[in-house]
């Protein structure tokens, strides 16, 4: 990946951080990084913890960002995510969820519950 496609991730990342603070989320994490892959963005909504996968299309010829959330993604993101909560206890008690926040020139869309569990 290109360093321009980098900034551009971190841009995009960070407006949509903006985009969840506005509507109520508290972010605890960003870029989080184990051995078993990444996610975007871990947050509280309520009492709810939310991992976020960000994705961004500049146009339609591609197709909807979602769709870039494939089974392999959706596989590494709840792998992650068990681990997030084995290492993190305090957590334990607020239920899970997974949600996309898909961007494009014209419009941001939260998906909360995007997908289930794998």
């Amino acid at each position: 990946m290109g360093e321009n496609h980098r900034a551009v991730g971190t841009h995009m990342e960070r407006l949509a951080e903006r985009y969840l603070v506005a509507l109520g989320y508290r972010i605890l994490e960003r870029n989080y990084r184990c051995k078993l892959g990444e996610i975007d963005l871990i947050g509280l909504e309520k009492k709810i913890l939310a991992f976020i996968e960000v994705k961004y299309r500049s146009s339609g010829c591609y197709g909807d960002p979602t769709c870039a959330v494939n089974y392999k993604k959706r596989r590494t993101i709840c792998r992650v995510a068990s681990y997030f909560r084995m290492t993190h206890p305090w957590l334990s008690s607020y239920q899970c969820r997974f949600d996309i926040v898909a961007i494009t020139p014209s419009q941001i869309v939260l998906y909360r519950n995007a997908f289930e569990s794998c």
